[in-house]
Order: C-alpha cells, then sequence, then structure tokens
C-alpha cells in the first residue's frame, strides 16, 4: 500500500467518528425538524403528517417574541462589547504578566456556577430586598428593577461577559508591542494610537466575541423569563412553550427553522464581512 493511500486511509478513520456524530446530532434532528415544520397539531397535540406551509404563514403570531429577540439580542452583545473591552485591554496590555492568570481566572469564576443558580441570585439583588431597599435608604424610593428590560440586560451582560472578553484578550495578547511604541515614537496621542492602531488590530477578536455572545442570546429563554418576570418573551421562551406547554410541535418547528435561518444568514455576513478582505484567510480567533 503507498503512502498516500495509508495517509486517505488514516483521513477516513479520523474523520468518520466525527462526520457520525455530526450527522446523528445535528442534521438528523434538523431534517426531523424541518418535516415536522410542514405538519399539524394533532388534536391532543404533537405532530401529524401533513404538507402545509400554515405554520409558517402563522410566524407573525409570534412576532413579538421575534421583536424582542431582534432588540435584546444586538443591544446584549454591544452592551457586554463596551464593557469587555475595556477590562480585556487592561488584563492584555496594562496588567503584569504575573498577575494575569489571577484575573483571568477570577473572570471565569462565574461559569463555574450554573446559570441558573447565578441568575436566581440577580433576582435578590435586584428584587424588593435588594438594591431597591438599598436606594431607599438615600432616599430614592419606588425605584423598581426586577421584571424590567434592565434586569434582564442586567442578566444578560453578566452571564455572557466572559464569552466576549477571552476572544478580545488573545487578540490584544498578541498585538505586538513595538507596533504602539513606533506610534508613541512617531508622535502618536495615546487616543490615535488605540483608534489606528490597537482597535484595528483588535477585531478578529472583536467579531468573534460579538458572534459568540450573539448566537447565544438568540436561544436564550432562562435570563428574560427568570429577570424579565414573563413579560419579555425571546424565541427561546416561545419554543418552551410551544413543544412543551401547548405541544404544538409543528408551530415550534417552523419557528426553531426560521431562527436557525436568521443565524445562518447572520454567520453568512459574519464570514463575508472577516473573511472577505483577507484572501480567504480566517481572521477568527476561535
Amino acid at each position: 500500500m503507498t503512502d498516500n493511500k495509508k495517509g486517505s486511509w488514516l483521513t477516513v478513520a479520523l474523520l468518520t467518528p466525527t462526520s457520525m456524530w455530526f450527522l446523528f446530532m445535528l442534521v438528523m434532528p434538523m431534517i426531523v425538524v424541518v418535516i415536522f415544520s410542514f405538519g399539524e397539531r394533532s388534536a391532543v397535540g404533537g405532530y401529524v403528517a401533513s404538507f402545509t406551509f400554515d405554520q409558517y404563514a402563522n410566524l407573525p403570531a409570534r412576532l413579538k417574541a421575534f421583536t424582542n429577540t431582534l432588540t435584546f439580542a444586538p443591544i446584549g452583545t454591544f452592551l457586554s462589547l463596551i464593557i469587555a473591552y475595556p477590562l480585556a485591554y487592561y488584563l492584555a496590555v496594562k496588567v503584569d504578566r504575573r498577575w494575569r492568570l489571577l484575573l483571568l481566572v477570577l473572570v471565569i469564576v462565574p461559569f463555574w456556577t450554573s446559570l441558573l443558580i447565578r441568575t436566581y441570585a440577580w433576582i435578590f439583588i435586584l428584587g424588593g430586598r435588594g438594591i431597591p431597599t438599598l436606594l431607599e435608604f438615600i432616599g430614592l424610593e419606588g425605584i423598581r428593577m426586577i421584571n424590567t428590560p434592565f434586569a434582564v440586560y442586567v442578566g444578560i451582560v453578566y452571564g455572557y461577559l466572559p464569552l466576549m472578553v477571552f476572544p478580545i484578550y488573545v487578540s490584544l495578547e498578541k498585538l505586538d508591542k513595538n507596533l504602539l511604541e513606533a506610534s508613541n515614537d512617531l508622535g502618536g496621542t495615546p487616543w490615535r494610537t488605540f483608534m489606528q492602531v490597537t482597535l484595528p488590530l483588535s477585531m478578529p477578536g472583536v467579531a468573534t466575541g460579538c458572534m459568540l455572545v450573539f448566537i447565544l442570546l438568540m436561544g436564550e429563554f432562562l435570563i428574560p423569563a427568570f429577570l424579565g418576570g414573563g413579560k419579555i418573551f425571546f424565541l427561546g421562551n416561545a419554543l418552551v412553550d410551544l413543544f412543551v406547554q401547548s405541544r404544538n410541535w409543528p408551530f415550534g418547528s417552523a419557528l426553531a427553522v426560521t431562527l436557525v435561518i436568521i443565524m445562518v444568514v447572520t454567520v453568512s455576513l459574519y464570514m463575508r464581512l472577516t473573511l472577505g478582505g483577507k484572501n480567504g484567510r480566517d481572521q477568527s480567533l476561535m
């Protein structure tokens, strides 16, 4: 057997387990969901085989969920970015190397606890016995924080901040410090150096962090359910309602397919923006 044939069989052997996993755990379930989306709900709930576009025609019934998701997801991503970037910059550029590992661990420590438990903690912090009680001591009464959009945004930033920090940190940590010194030697102010050197070179990390947070937020359901008090519905909440409570599997499947299409379009635009001007080379950090 030639070396080329040995290399081909080795490649097949290495790729087969991953390919089978991808087929059975992602592709086949998605095919089932697509099939269900063209069916009908039975009298007792579930799925009845059919071929109709009624479920897709009924999507405007969940317009509020689409609106909330497509509003909170990008705004939540932006808020995470403006908080994460200064933190990542401080860790990568300003902090002594001896302390970086410790501080990075502190950033990721919240991930060691379930998001459910951490969200419950925010219910107490933002509830009547938390921050509003402290505000009453300084004369600010009647301020409501829990079950509001503000509470949802707090939960989003708190829950997804590490996913934004680390890609940006990696991008900044790899930054050639000689470029910063050269900008300073050429008379560039700190602000001009940041805008013309640091920020452009860290954009791959920014793009990666934004995409990670945005994609996960599109399917989020726990944070709006707990901190929004059921008043703020995301697509994730609508899917839970349709599949678990009302058992309208065809309509839920149509909603899920639509969500996947939105995500495919988003990722495609991301790839086009990040790879389009780079001669096909992947500039992503993750």
